[in-house]
């Protein structure tokens, strides 16, 4: 599920050659990654906080729901306007998933094995970045930058689709409890 995800969020220098296309000057191009990662910033902590607290394939349903949101508007919303929302839902996308994502792979494997399991998460989740960025290129030079972010909400509702399964798994759960880290000897 985690590479279908990835599909969905192709390289954010799309997002740069999007503020090229709707006219930004090229000397405050740079900006549109700053603006993204503090959005990204300014949520992360938040969301964590919120993953603590709630459904973790909530959350993540979240993020994808904003994810769509992003592609939606960067598709369609016109001009400055419309990509300053767009990269500002995908800094918010950002912060709703990434850390959540670390947190879903130790939660699912053993101590001992989450080194190799973070490795494995990042082989295969740069793979699928790798492989929807050459879609998203292949898709933009054929059809424009539309089809490009019109894709990628295809691939965030294909990964929101495959969500609903493991939520109701988690629901069905009857001790309702998620895994606990082991303790350390601090503790």
């Amino acid at each position: 599920m985690a590479a279908v995800f990835t599909l969905a969020r192709f390289s954010e220098a799309f997002l740069i050659l999007r503020a090229e296309e709707v006219g930004l000057a090229v000397t405050l191009v740079p900006l549109v990654f700053v603006g993204m990662n503090a959005v990204y910033a300014l949520s992360a902590w938040p969301a964590g906080v919120l993953s603590d607290g709630m459904s973790r394939p909530g959350l993540l349903m979240a993020g994808l729901v904003v994810l769509i949101a992003a592609d939606l508007v960067l598709a369609l919303a016109p001009g400055l306007a419309g990509l300053v929302v767009g990269v500002a839902l995908w800094g918010l996308h950002m912060g709703l998933t990434q850390g959540l994502l670390a947190a879903l792979v130790a939660e699912a494997v053993p101590a001992e094995l989450r080194g190799t399991a973070f490795g494995m998460f990042n082989l295969i989740t740069g793979g699928a970045l790798l492989l929807a960025s050459l879609v998203a290129g292949g898709l933009w030079h054929a059809f424009g930058s539309q089809a490009t972010f019109m894709a990628g909400s295809a691939f965030a509702l294909l990964a929101a689709l495959g969500l609903i399964p493991l939520r109701q798994r988690m629901a069905q759960d009857a001790s309702g409890n998620r895994r606990k880290p082991p303790l350390t000897n601090e503790e």
